[in-house]
């Protein structure tokens, strides 16, 4: 039996996916969490096999929750679901370490081919998302390296996206049980970083980089 949990912020979204997983024989839910937050606790807890991850969340998307369950060494294999395939994406989910990239597209009976495949130790990638890993591979070159996002550490990309999300210093201070002097430490920092001026230089940052959904 190939225990899995869902991560997906969309109540909706997450029941279908339950049901096509109730479907497979050999697949138990073991639970549901809505954020990349709730992934690392349930992660921690239950000790799935594997986590199925929205990478589009609120709070702690999924790349930044798989680079923090890697840097625990969490025995956890992760499989991303995302609307997008664009390169930075695709870079950034395969230098977190995940097994799987699929499309939400594309998500049907592939998903559960994904879960079969990930679980016998392979990796499993979309055929777009493949193309793009291909493609990076034999011509490294045309690959974005050193995004302004490797200068980052996991707390700055965390203050990033949420300061994205339109959460107030004193908002994001009481989420991550800091001070709001170290939230404001946290942003000077990032400006400074990213070379960029205010606020909304923050945001575009953080949208053109996948941290936030684009819509």
């Amino acid at each position: 039996m190939i225990r899995v949990i869902l991560v997906e912020d969309h109540a909706m979204v997450r029941a279908g996916l339950r049901a096509l997983l109730e479907r497979a024989k050999d697949v138990h839910v073991l639970g549901e969490a809505s954020n990349g937050h709730e992934a690392i606790e349930l992660a921690k807890e239950l000790k799935p096999d594997l986590l199925i991850m929205d990478i589009m969340m609120p709070r702690l998307n999924g790349i930044q929750a798989a680079q923090q369950m890697r840097e625990l060494k969490l025995p956890v294999k992760i499989l991303l679901l995302s609307m997008y395939s664009d390169q930075g994406l695709v870079h950034q989910a395969i230098q977190s370490g995940v097994k799987g990239y699929v499309l939400k597209t594309s998500v049907s009976e592939e998903l559960i081919r994904a879960i079969h495949t990930i679980a016998r130790g392979e990796t499993y990638l979309s055929s777009e998302i493949s193309t793009i890993a291909l493609e990076a591979a034999f011509h490294p070159h045309k690959m974005e390296n050193n995004s302004p996002l490797d200068y980052l550490s996991p707390r700055e990309k965390e203050i990033l996206q949420l300061i994205a999300e339109e959460h107030t210093s004193i908002e994001i201070a009481n989420l991550l049980s800091i001070s709001e002097k170290t939230v404001e430490k946290h942003r000077a920092n990032l400006m400074e970083k990213l070379n960029v001026r205010n606020i909304a230089g923050l945001v575009r940052f953080a949208v053109k980089h996948g941290l936030v959904d684009k819509s």
